[in-house]
């Protein structure tokens, strides 16, 4: 048995090129999204039976505690998990704070991390060894945009649990990292106005925005085994951006 792979947001640009860069031959990919999984035809085609996928709501207490019984249940114990999700970027002054957004954000992407470190860490810790990677954002590295207080709460949330993590388990052989990208251009920016996305890119040193192709390289190295001495960094991708 090869590694086993616990991705949620998998269904994503990024989560679909993450695993074209991660299989090897015995590999298994549990692969989690919600709503749409279409995404991930495509790698479930190149591999047959190494991708299981999931259609969970990480909104829902319930159906998150019932993908967790069920992994635990019919799947290996996972040697590396990467946490993908988040809600879309919702652009809006602080005075129009949407507080139940807010909250469904948390639940993607904070309270899900936690359930999913709590019920499957323990494991890792135990056969003294295993990988964490968190996505976070260039947002965090300086001055964030404005009107994004609730993306940058959540993310800086999970920060600290990459942090605390980190310090926990690393006398047993597990790390936990995180990346944090500029701007990438993927279907995550269906909201976003183009001007916003155009102002980016040509703000940045190189000229462009990042794009998965950039940030899967760096994320992969961090999962694998020479990176077994880095544990609790955030690694900007960024284009030269945000330093």
């Amino acid at each position: 048995m090869g590694n086993v792979y616990l991705i949620t947001g998998a269904s994503s640009d990024v989560g679909c090129a993450l695993i074209e860069r991660l299989y090897a031959e015995g590999d298994l990919f549990i692969a989690q999204g919600a709503g749409d999984l279409s995404g991930l035809a495509a790698v479930c085609k190149a591999h047959p039976g190494a991708v299981r996928t999931y259609d969970v709501d990480l909104t829902s207490e319930k159906a998150l505690e019932a993908f967790i019984c069920d992994v635990k249940a019919t799947c290996p114990a996972p040697t590396h998990f990467v946490h993908l999700p988040a809600l879309r970027v919702v652009n809006a002054k602080f005075k129009n704070f949407d507080e139940a957004r807010f909250e469904l954000d948390l639940s993607v992407q904070v309270r899900s991390a936690v359930a999913l470190c709590k019920a499957f860490l323990p494991a890792m810790a135990k056969a003294k060894k295993g990988r964490v990677l968190f996505m976070l954002t260039s947002y965090l590295l300086g001055l964030p945009p404005k009107n994004t207080a609730a993306y940058i709460m959540a993310k800086s949330a999970l920060s600290g649990l990459a942090k605390s993590l980190a310090a926990d388990y690393a006398p047993f052989g597990v790390t936990v990292n995180c990346v944090a990208p500029s701007m990438m251009e993927t279907k995550f920016l269906a909201d976003t106005s183009d001007l916003i996305v155009q102002a980016s890119a040509e703000a940045n040193p190189m000229g462009r925005n990042a794009r998965p192709a950039d940030v899967v390289p760096a994320m992969a190295f961090l999962l694998g085994g020479e990176a077994g001495f880095i544990t609790g960094v955030t690694l900007p991708i960024t284009g030269g951006s945000a330093l």
